[in-house]
């Protein structure tokens, strides 16, 4: 993998070469890194599995020794794909308390932020797109694959008929 960041670049199962895609990743594609579920409730309403993460956002901790624990989303910093919540800090060795960064990946949206009203209309509109275009794209796949298949069973039977 060269060193500058890669858009052609798919997947692969090293580490090494994960974290230094997202490590290189321009903002516009870490902004991407910081989805999280949304509640099983949230989920039937808006008919999104995940969303961007947004200071205001009501959120629930999934991970780690503050599982369970609910808050609202005080900060998010792009660049180091990190959450913060409110009232759960952390003491450091001097004694100054700090709020605790987490992972997108660990938090579940209980409650979304709607002060900004182009927010769940561009996420719908783009997921609606997409299960668009795989609508489309299916039944034509199917046709093609139907259609040549009784062209190979003609071809094959002498007598011309289709066989069963």
């Amino acid at each position: 993998m060269k060193s500058d960041y890669s858009k052609t670049w798919v997947a692969s199962k090293q580490t090494r070469k994960q974290r230094k895609y997202r490590f290189n990743a321009p903002f516009h594609t870490r902004s991407k890194f910081l989805h999280a579920n949304l509640s099983k409730e949230l989920r039937k309403k808006y008919d999104l599995r995940n969303i961007r993460v947004k200071k205001g956002d009501k959120v629930k901790i999934l991970r780690g020794n503050h599982r369970k624990h609910v808050g609202k989303v005080e900060r998010v910093d792009v660049a180091r794909t990190k959450v913060f919540i409110e009232k759960v800090e952390m003491v450091k060795k001097d004694g100054n308390k700090s709020l605790k960064p987490f992972d997108p990946s660990n938090l579940q949206i209980i409650e979304l932020d709607l002060s900004d009203k182009r927010r769940m209309k561009r996420s719908q509109s783009s997921s609606k797109e997409s299960t668009k275009k795989q609508v489309k794209q299916d039944p034509k796949k199917e046709v093609k694959k139907i259609n040549n298949s009784e062209e190979k069973t003609t071809k094959g039977n002498s007598n011309g008929k289709k066989s069963s």
